[in-house]
């Protein structure tokens, strides 16, 4: 299939419509339309957040792979940096030590290998500072870029509440650029999807130039058979960070800035995991003077459990893995370097702006989501049922969504339900039917096998009988070709036919004009194209002369005729006689008109005549004896 230019997508090859995708999209960006095989991925209204990857067991949805990008990158010759998220804690447990993981990091052929709490760190406090100076405005942390994305797209009117602050990856794409030039390559690697639509706003300046998820790192792992045992130990490259380790816990950057989390002082709320997103937010929209609270969110249920790593279970026990990561790391750290690092590096310019892209659908007319409900059997409130199989909050939301063409009422579990046993009634009706059909039908082959037998003797008698006539017969369609022909028309053809048919039982096929001359077979011609009789038209056939009558029996289609060789002695006698009858008629009529002035001389004209015809039948009966 041909890859779209998307962050997600649905690969149609592997897709099953189970709709599992539908119902995990947060903001129904996936549309699905009778006309289409397969659901579809609107990628302007996507925000990135993986859910309906997670989602898929036939692993129908993919993301953009950047292996084969960071794999020329690394051939380039170009000094590449590689931007670790610390979530690694969480994703490599199965790596004994860190420094094995840099290792294998560093064979790949990165020049240089980073960890971005640094860049945490930096973000961190300018978080705080933000805080500090926000004099009665509240902010929504924009260090997540699902979350970013929602708010742009979903909320356009809170893009001013967005802090103006870059994501850590980026705080430390500009701490290399700063330590390496212009020409490094950062390559960032993590536990994100989105982080590959979010370096994508940098692409004039080439920041970041390439994102790949844990599960594509360990994909060129493996391609380059790549194993912890195989490597030495190697250290991240400073700067290091110090608490932004513990970025994966949704309130880890607020804990890096030393911002206060007590009930009573702080005066910030964290909220994670997409449920929670979508409340907080609502909340923040509506009652955001009351709650007076900065909120801090992270669609993932923190970072150790992002989209783009290998595993999604176990969050407690990850959590754990995290927080001991961290205390080595910040036990291990230069505290005086770290501050003048921090002091170096917080000269840069984090800021960043937002643009609304409002992509929220106009809600449908009352008339419209009654009309779904009645298709889906909702009709009456007492039949809203609100079991949320369908993915959405009730079966009023879901008919709204229907109604905006983003689903169909067969995602709604009553409804294939009841669809269900309509058709198994309907397929017990149809096997019914289908078992009398099979019975008539049966019975129909029978008769019709009998008719086929009966036309078969039918078909061979005549054939019989016209074999058995001394005249000729023969049997032609709208081109002239020969459809059958008796022995007679055989015999009358000649020697030259005998051997055609030999070959061609009956001449069936043959082309007349090949067989007859063109003042005969014309008269075929005509008869087919007019579709009138020519009856008893004598034809001189080389030295023989022959008497042709030919009729259509399909009208313009087929036509037969019947030959009588005049040569032949029983034509001979019959023909006399048939003429001289015809002489009789003729001449009898004139006599009459004149017997009134010869009186009895007509009467022995008669007699003569009759005489004559009289002589001509006995003479043929004494033949016949």
């Amino acid at each position: 299939m041909e890859i779209p230019d998307q962050v997600i997508y649905i690969n149609d090859d592997r897709c099953r419509n189970s709709y599992s995708c539908v119902r995990a999209c947060p903001v129904n960006a996936i549309e699905v339309r009778p006309e289409r095989a397969h659901p579809v991925i609107i990628a302007d209204r996507c925000i990135g957040c993986g859910l309906c990857y997670l989602s898929c067991t036939p692993s129908a949805i993919e993301y953009k792979d950047s292996v084969e990008g960071v794999r020329e990158l690394l051939k380039s010759g170009r000094r590449a940096a590689a931007l670790v998220a610390p979530s690694i804690a969480s994703e490599f447990d199965d790596i004994t030590d860190y420094r094995k993981f840099v290792g294998m990091i560093r064979k790949l052929g990165f020049t240089y290998v980073h960890e971005v709490s640094f860049g945490v760190d930096l973000v961190a406090f300018a978080y705080k500072k933000l805080f500090e100076e926000s004099s009665g405005k509240y902010y929504i942390t924009s260090n997540c870029p699902s979350i970013v994305e929602m708010v742009e797209k979903y909320h356009p009117h809170l893009v001013s509440n967005l802090a103006p602050l870059v994501s850590p990856m980026v705080a430390t794409a500009m701490v290399t650029r700063d330590l390496y030039g212009e020409e490094v390559a950062n390559v960032f690697i993590g536990p994100c999807i989105d982080s590959k639509a979010e370096a994508g706003l940098y692409g004039s300046r080439r920041l970041i130039e390439g994102v790949l998820t844990f599960i594509e790192i360990r994909k060129m792992f493996s391609e380059n058979e790549i194993q912890e045992k195989g490597v030495k130990m190697a250290e991240f490259d400073p700067p290091y960070g110090n608490w932004g380790a513990l970025y994966p816990y949704p309130a880890g950057i607020l804990q890096a800035a030393g911002i206060k989390r007590d009930l009573v002082s702080s005066h910030v709320i964290t909220a994670s995991g997409a449920e929670d997103i979508r409340e907080a937010i609502n909340d923040f929209d509506h009652h955001i003077d009351t709650i007076r609270h900065h909120f801090n969110l992270f669609f993932c249920n923190g970072c150790m459990l992002g989209p783009g790593m290998v595993r999604h279970d176990e969050r407690f026990r990850r959590r754990s893995l995290v927080k001991q990561y961290a205390e080595k790391r910040v036990e291990a750290l230069d505290k005086r370097e770290w501050e003048k690092n921090m002091k170096r590096w917080s000269a840069l310019d984090l800021s960043r702006t937002f643009v609304p892209n409002d992509q929220r659908i106009p809600e449908p007319s009352a008339e419209a989501v009654n009309e779904v409900m009645k298709i889906i059997g909702k009709e009456n409130r007492s039949e809203e049922l609100n079991c949320n199989a369908c993915g959405y909050g009730s079966c009023r939301e879901f008919a709204s969504t229907v109604a905006k063409g983003l689903a169909v009422p067969e995602m709604c579990h009553t409804y294939n339900l009841r669809n269900k046993q309509e058709y198994i009634e309907s397929l017990r009706l149809t096997n019914k039917k289908l078992s009398e059909t099979k019975k008539a039908l049966k019975d129909s082959e029978e008769q019709a096998m009998r008719e086929k037998d009966a036309a078969q003797d039918a078909s061979e008698m005549m054939n019989s009988m016209l074999n058995k006539l001394p005249n000729g017969v023969v049997i032609v369609d709208n081109e002239l070709k020969i459809l059958h022909s008796n022995e007679s028309f055989l015999d009358i053809i000649g020697e030259d036919a005998r051997a055609i048919a030999d070959i061609i039982p009956g001449l069936r096929g043959a082309d007349l004009k090949t067989l007859l001359p063109f003042n005969v077979y014309n008269i075929f011609s005509f008869v087919l194209r007019e579709n009138e009789s020519v009856i008893s038209r004598d034809v001189q056939l080389e030295e023989r002369m022959f008497n042709i009558s030919i009729f259509p029996i399909r009208q313009n289609r087929i036509a037969g005729a019947v030959i009588r060789d005049l040569f032949s002695p029983e034509v001979q006698r019959e023909e006399v006689i048939t003429r001289v009858s015809d002489v009789i008629d003729k001449n009898l009529e004139m006599v009459q008109k004149i017997g009134f002035l010869l009186g009895e001389g007509a009467s022995e004209t008669e007699k003569m005549l009759n005489s004559i015809v009289e002589s001509f039948r006995q003479k043929k009966s004494g033949d016949t004896r």
